[in-house]
């Protein structure tokens, strides 16, 4: 298994430098764009929430990119974060999957 020494950035810190400063765009208005809460955005780019599948869809929409970039910049920041937060997974044994 790959997994890089460094953390990956959260979507958040992604959606909050390479769009919202850029095009200057306030949080208030994403949340608008969005037709979410501003609350959802600001715990989004504050990193204090994940980015769902629902809200990829629509990231993708606004911006012009896919679901896909935003779930996968989610799904390597979460799984970085649980590699290295426990080692209780290292303790799980392989099934042989050869035997019948």
């Amino acid at each position: 298994m790959l997994i890089s020494k460094r953390k990956p950035t959260h979507p958040g810190g992604i959606l909050k430098r390479q769009y919202l400063e850029p095009l200057g765009i306030t949080i208030t208005e994403l949340a608008t764009t969005l037709d979410v809460s501003r609350k959802t955005v600001s715990e989004i780019v504050n990193e204090k929430c994940s980015v769902t599948p629902n809200m990829a869809l629509r990231l993708a929409s606004a911006f012009g990119t896919t679901p896909q970039l935003w779930l996968n910049l989610q799904q390597r920041h979460d799984l970085w974060v649980e590699f290295n937060k426990s080692s209780d997974w290292q303790k799980i044994q392989p099934i042989d999957l050869q035997a019948s």
